[in-house]
């Protein structure tokens, strides 16, 4: 079985699942990159990995690259399109209708009346969408708990979507004794990292810090990044005197980020909607943090479990209350770290990934009743927030 997928470029976030995959297919599976990496990514931190494994068929080299692409995508047996690929590639294959799968997060970031405003954006959801909607082989592999009642609001890919998203590398650990040497930490450390920028909400990290001041709670918030509002928070932070508070670390390599959730004894991800995925909840929740997490980001229905091994919420007030009851509960801190761990671990994971794409793949080719009921390669259903704890 031939399998292709199509994307801008090679990641670390997409890396373990192309490994897992090219071992299981061989030369039968490729990865398709159809964009050189841009610098910016670059400057924050990311490789250019295209040049790296053989598996990767890189369409914007030349004309016979761009050709090779092409055919692969008429005539692989399934094809995986990633959200940044132009439909030139696969004109041939949707007039086929051969099993295809478009790898989605939601349409609507910004909101559903900005997004049917913006002209652009109304085009490319027909380009992508609207116009392929007869197509009985065309399935979503949806990054985002929201991604199904978007495509609702169309009437698209009814019974179609499947629960996916990021697979970054897991780590193994020893979680009891994770969690024990991060309960030596001098005092219990909080964890921020993203870009700076408007809505990954790092005013959030620095309201939270002002009121565990104000309360006289003994914590250290790290916030790692850069990005155009860290001079601004950075002054924030020396006005309100939040340094005890406030640890403004900077830009970090990201295979070291890890090494700050490691230490860290709880995250807090304070994005809003514009968040598709985010792929630091895998991350932090693999490194047994207890997760404060905000419910528009479109992982944390898929991957939180309220109350279990994370806690959600939906406006600071609630992420301070969160963040305050994990300072002063040992217990429950303890408990959503483990159970954090564990989902990655036994669920959330590119090999458990990969073992569940194989069966919806079987399940539709063969017209068999797919038996996986939760995690990757799910039927997604449309969600409904709930709001915080």
């Amino acid at each position: 079985m031939k399998i292709s997928f199509f994307s801008n470029f090679l990641t670390h976030h997409q890396l373990p699942f192309c490994l897992e995959m090219q071992k299981r297919y061989g030369d039968d599976y490729k990865f398709i990159s159809t964009a050189k990496i841009s610098e910016e990514r670059l400057n924050l931190g990311y490789k250019d990995m295209d040049w790296d494994y053989d598996f990767v068929v890189r369409a914007y080299e030349n004309k016979e690259k761009y050709d090779e692409a092409v055919k692969l995508a008429t005539e692989s047996d399934i094809v995986i399109i990633g959200s940044t690929v132009g439909d030139d590639y696969f004109e041939e294959r949707l007039k086929k209708d051969k099993l295809t799968f478009r790898y989605r997060e939601r349409l609507f970031k910004e909101g559903f009346f900005k997004t049917l405003l913006n002209k652009e954006k109304r085009k490319l959801i027909y380009i992508r969408h609207l116009k392929y909607r007869k197509n009985k082989n065309v399935y979503v592999l949806c990054a985002s708990a929201y991604g199904a009642g978007d495509f609702a609001k169309f009437n698209l890919y009814k019974n179609k979507i499947y629960k996916w998203g990021y697979f970054p590398e897991n780590n193994k650990y020893d979680i009891d004794k994770l969690i024990e040497k991060k309960e030596q930490n001098k005092e219990i450390i909080i964890l921020w990292a993203a870009r700076f920028i408007k809505w990954k909400n790092p005013w959030e990290a620095v309201e939270i810090g002002r009121k565990l001041k104000q309360d006289n709670i003994k914590a250290k918030i790290k916030m790692l990044g850069s990005g155009i509002l860290f001079d601004e928070v950075k002054r924030k932070v020396e006005e309100e005197n939040l340094k005890d508070y406030i640890e403004l670390v900077g830009a970090v390599d990201s295979d070291k980020v890890k090494d700050y959730m490691e230490e860290a004894n709880i995250f807090i991800f304070t994005s809003n909607q514009g968040e598709g995925w985010g792929v630091v909840l895998n991350e932090s929740l693999n490194a047994g943090c207890a997760v404060v997490a905000n419910e528009e980001i479109g992982s944390v229905p898929f991957l939180i479990e309220n109350g279990e091994n994370g806690l959600i919420a939906s406006n600071v007030d609630e992420f301070y209350n969160n963040v305050k009851l994990l300072i002063n509960n040992k217990e429950l801190r303890m408990k959503l770290g483990k159970n954090a761990y564990k989902t990655i671990d036994e669920k959330w994971n590119y090999i458990n990934a990969v073992d569940s794409l194989q069966e919806l793949f079987d399940s539709i080719i063969n017209n068999k009743e797919l038996k996986i009921k939760n995690g990757p390669a799910s039927k997604a259903d449309i969600y409904i927030k709930k709001g915080g704890k």
